[in-house]
């Protein structure tokens, strides 16, 4: 049984209306200040950007976005292709899982943008209820268990990855025979490594970016088709 890794980044969501944050239309580019509300220094430290944080998520796409081709098409590999898949996601949306890909396939790098998560004493709760108080009034909601500040259940920017999540990650991609990247920057670290790790340890590495990478050199095959349509037929023909 071949084992098949695919690293997904924000390009894979952009169809079902999340925008991506590095591409030419990308969030940093359209409004720069709004990186600074998903940094973890001004989040904690300014209460003025965590109610523009919130406003954001409210007004935001990500909760009610549905997956597309891409997504469906990940989804039916895992139930039809007969090979081990794993997807590692860059993305926060859950949107693998709702097209189908059983909760443990799905290693969530940067967490979940479904959750929140006290920074004083963890407790969880869900983004639906958080953004319900937001809406009732409360602009900077705070933990009903302690007080503390919440946040969304996502590595910020300023934050490190799960080491567990991490090391599972690589354990993957040392262990694939074909890797895919798609909708990936391959930019920010050490998230992009994984894509090298696989290469290094002899799997077949793809690329399906609209932008060049810095790991296009390593890859087997570059495809810089639409991801909407580029990856289903890149997964019928992996099969």
């Amino acid at each position: 049984m071949t084992m098949v890794a695919i690293l997904s980044g924000a390009g894979v969501s952009t169809d079902s209306g999340i925008p991506d944050y590095r591409g030419p239309e990308g969030l940093w580019r359209q409004d720069p200040e709004a990186e600074r509300l998903v940094t973890y220094g001004p989040y904690m430290a300014d209460p003025e950007v965590r109610r523009r944080s919130w406003r954001m998520r409210l007004d935001g796409p990500a909760l009610s976005a549905e997956p597309n081709a891409a997504h469906h098409a990940v989804a039916a590999y895992e139930r039809t292709s007969g090979h081990a898949l794993r997807v590692i996601t860059q993305n926060v949306d859950g949107l693998h899982q709702a097209a189908g890909v059983p909760e443990r396939k799905v290693l969530e790098l940067h967490g979940s943008a479904r959750s929140v998560v006290c920074t004083g004493c963890h407790a969880r709760s869900s983004m639906a209820e958080a953004l319900d108080r937001v809406r009732a009034g409360e602009p900077d909601p705070a933990c009903r268990a302690c007080g503390g500040i919440l946040k969304a259940a996502t590595v910020m920017f300023g934050q490190r990855l799960d080491p567990v999540v991490l090391g599972d990650a690589m354990s993957i991609a040392k262990a694939a025979e074909v890797f895919v990247a798609v909708g990936s920057s391959l930019q920010v670290q050490p998230a992009a490594s994984l894509a090298g790790i696989a290469a290094e340890h002899g799997a077949r590495l793809i690329i399906v970016n609209a932008e060049p990478t810095p790991y296009d050199p390593l890859a087997d095959e570059v495809v810089r088709e639409p991801i909407g349509t580029a990856l289903p037929a890149l997964l019928d023909r992996l099969r």
